[in-house]
């Protein structure tokens, strides 16, 4: 079974169209054109095990906000077409990511209810022409547009490079354990829905 999508998002600010194929080899082509914001999103596909093409073209530019929400839009909106029904997937997945100094912890459910729980301080404004602040708006823009249930918690570091790659490694990992297939052909829910 091949379970991919196509997404596409165009508005004023920028055009964002994602192919995302969730048996795949964790590659990532394509990019944002912010150099942090490309970093953490090929970390995320790597340890997913997904395979994302990415196009981006920012129509106006203000700063890093626009590309970064809507590529977690378009993200989100991908990975709930290629899920499909849900039936069989394992629903459920969690990671807890050291690198170096830092430890993050992700949980998610792809539930279909969108919720974010994010506890992470930062201590720079920005990496690579990414705001920190807009990591915490990528996961709360993913949780909405893939209907899911993210906690995305820094639990202890010091380099802010590395708590925000640990946080997007855990996400991979999260995803590609959630995504995974139990063997059975039901919905994992009691409603008989997600």
């Amino acid at each position: 079974m091949t379970r991919a999508a196509e997404a596409k998002r165009v508005t004023k600010e920028t055009e964002v169209t994602i192919r995302l194929r969730i048996e795949g080899d964790g590659i990532m082509k394509g990019g944002t054109g912010i150099a942090f914001f490309d970093h953490l999103l090929a970390s995320m596909i790597k340890h997913s095990g997904f395979d994302l093409e990415l196009n981006v073209r920012e129509l106006v530019h203000v700063d890093d906000h626009h590309v970064v929400e809507d590529v977690a839009l378009v993200l989100g909106c991908a990975l709930r077409k290629a899920l499909g029904d849900k039936k069989g997937i394992m629903r459920f997945g969690h990671a807890i990511i050291p690198m170096d100094d830092s430890l993050s912890m992700v949980a998610i459910d792809l539930s279909g209810r969108p919720y974010l729980v994010f506890n992470a301080d930062f201590s720079r404004n920005d990496i690579g022409g990414m705001a920190l602040e807009n990591i915490r708006h990528f996961f709360r823009s993913l949780a909405t547009s893939s209907c899911s249930t993210i906690h995305a918690l820094v639990l202890h570091g010091v380099n802010d490079h590395h708590k925000a790659e640990s946080l997007f490694k855990a996400l991979g990992v999260a995803l590609r354990e959630a995504v995974s297939l139990s063997g059975k052909g039901n919905i994992p829910s009691l409603k008989g829905v997600l």
